[in-house]
């Protein structure tokens, strides 16, 4: 496994030293000379500022400048060798069975106000999660933090072997400003001298229409290349094209239609570049209104949406169909249970309609009839200008009504609409992305674990698949101590999955990155996937230190 790889990395204690950095960088005196980047987003306007990191719909997290500002302990890297990079922290270790993470936080780092960053900051932070100040959105379960001298003991309700990233990830905060906030899950950080990070920038100026950053001048890791950034949100996908392929933006996370005729061809410094994962687009459907209350209808539409459709159409290429029963990818095939190996979906609407007809399923005038008299409709949602998954709800639309009689209405509202109803369990169905941990948990917990539903609102499992038995295999999986113990709990919950179709996954879904080496160079490639290109990712703050003068 090579989830497996990247946790010997972490044990390891891999250091990283602010002179190795800084090697990475360039002498460039931010403030005089060097190219700005545009990183640039598909979401629309963006008009109420907030730059509080731990809000998912603040400003400073819709446009991603929250990580370049606020940086974690470590950087696990989704793509390449799935290792672990310490950042903030010069070493992280765990206890053999991740239950407990110890911190040796990098000496020499400063908060961008001058202060000292110190191993209380890193306590403060994750003792707001465990006193429950700070909601635990990442349900990390922290249950106690210890600091003896400049080593952090961090402790948790159980085991984070799946959870390391989301760990590591935690955007830490300074003590001496946040202990003065209080309410960090609703303060915008919007008052003077609040957006205090350790990272290489730091805020200059925000409008609706854009946001700017300046290179940090006294940043741990070294001096940049790259003096300023500027963030802007683009009204869709179409918009952010003309801006990337014209060179008014930079560097973008998007799926762009037609790439080689639309952004490639436009300039041979334009690159683009497919980060295989984990993950998966998927299908999630509200499991408990009509019509998917009733597992007949999702098994249905499991052997009628096309995936190969999905990827060769929606996402021209840039995925690959996912048709197991289990749900997981084939660079998951190790984790499909033999009794699953050749248990494959297909296009078969035969199978479909008779397994409708079975369930009390009827047709009238060409229209799929639900046991209670009603005809089945329902919407599927997905933001406007996300131009990939606006094909996919057309062709689900296109396929179940021509083959089962389902009228399926096409939503595309703003971003903040979708969030709203994803988290609200207001939709009815939606495509999403899934939590990518290296190894099959991350299919299942995504789709199946109510861990992630707190306060009513939902981070993942947003059609709130809710079954005791399987959330217990959940959480055996992931406390497992060994190979054997995990695939007792596997057996449990992947025949859950297959039984109850709680979501539908259509191909991998690879982290995309579109950028030019106009004026930088050093940015990932296939050949060295040290990071994704993807700017909305943690290891931004990682690419920012690599990057050099073209010239």
């Amino acid at each position: 496994m090579k989830l497996r790889k990247s946790l010997i990395a972490v044990g390891a204690i891999l250091t990283l030293g602010a002179a190795t950095l800084a090697g990475c960088s360039t002498s460039t005196d931010p403030g005089t000379t060097g190219a700005a980047l545009t990183i640039a987003k598909p979401d629309g306007a963006i008009t109420t500022e907030s730059h509080n990191p731990f809000l998912g719909d603040s400003s400073a997290s819709k446009y991603g400048y929250a990580k370049v500002i606020f940086e974690p302990l470590a950087l696990v890297n989704p793509t390449g060798d799935l290792g672990t990079t310490p950042w903030l922290a010069q070493s992280v270790q765990w206890n053999d069975d991740y239950s407990q993470l110890t911190v040796v936080p990098r000496a020499g780092v400063k908060w961008s106000d001058g202060e000292d960053f110190t191993a209380d900051d890193i306590a403060f932070t994750f003792g707001m999660l465990q006193s429950g100040k700070l909601t635990d959105g990442g349900a990390l379960g922290v249950t106690d933090v210890t600091v003896d001298g400049d080593t952090v003991v961090i402790t948790f309700g159980g085991s984070k072997y799946t959870a390391q990233a989301r760990v590591l990830h935690t955007a830490i905060v300074p003590k001496h400003i946040w202990e003065n906030i209080d309410d960090p899950n609703t303060d915008p950080l919007t008052g003077e001298g609040l957006a205090v990070g350790t990272g290489p920038y730091v805020l200059d100026s925000w409008t609706t229409e854009s946001v700017t950053l300046t290179a940090n001048p006294d940043y741990w890791g070294g001096e940049l290349a790259v003096p300023e950034l500027h963030y802007v949100s683009y009204g869709d996908n179409a918009a952010l094209t003309t801006a990337l392929s014209s060179g008014e933006a930079d560097w973008a996370q998007a799926f762009i239609p037609q790439i080689k005729d639309s952004f490639l061809a436009a300039d041979e410094d334009n690159h683009f570049l497919a980060a295989p994962t984990l993950g998966a687009g998927t299908v999630f459907m509200n499991l408990q209104t009509k019509p998917f209350d009733n597992v007949a209808l999702r098994q249905a539409l499991a052997w009628t949406i096309d995936r190969d459709a999905y990827v060769d159409i929606a996402r021209e290429g840039a995925s690959s169909a996912i048709w197991s029963a289990t749900g997981l990818s084939e660079l998951l095939d190790d984790e499909i249970l033999p009794e699953y190996k050749d248990e494959n979906y297909s296009v078969d609407v035969d199978k479909a309609r008779q397994i409708l007809t079975d369930a009390g399923y009827t047709w009238k005038d060409d229209q799929l009839i639900d046991p209670d008299g009603e005809a089945v409709s329902f919407s599927i949602s997905v933001p406007a200008g996300w131009s990939d998954w606006n094909t996919e709800q057309a062709l689900i639309a296109e396929e179940l009504k021509e083959a089962l009689g389902i009228e399926v209405k096409v939503d595309q509202p703003d971003w903040g609409g979708w969030d709203a109803a994803r988290q609200e369990g207001t939709f009815q169905a939606i495509i999403h992305w899934l939590e990518d941990t290296g190894n099959a948990y991350g299919l299942y917990t995504s789709t199946m674990d109510p861990k992630w539903i707190v306060d009513g609102k939902a981070q993942y499992d947003f059609g709130r698949f809710d079954e005791p038995e399987v959330t217990q295999a959940l959480n055996d999986y992931a406390n497992a101590s060994d190979d054997g113990s995990r695939q007792a709990a596997l057996a449990v919950i992947q025949k859950a999955f297959v039984d109850n179709v709680p979501a539908i996954p259509l191909g991998s879904h690879p982290l995309l990155g579109e950028f030019n080496t106009r004026n930088y160079v050093g940015w990932p490639s296939e050949d060295d996937l040290y990071a994704s290109a993807d700017p909305t990712q943690p290891a931004v703050v990682q690419i920012l230190t690599k990057l050099k003068p073209a010239n």
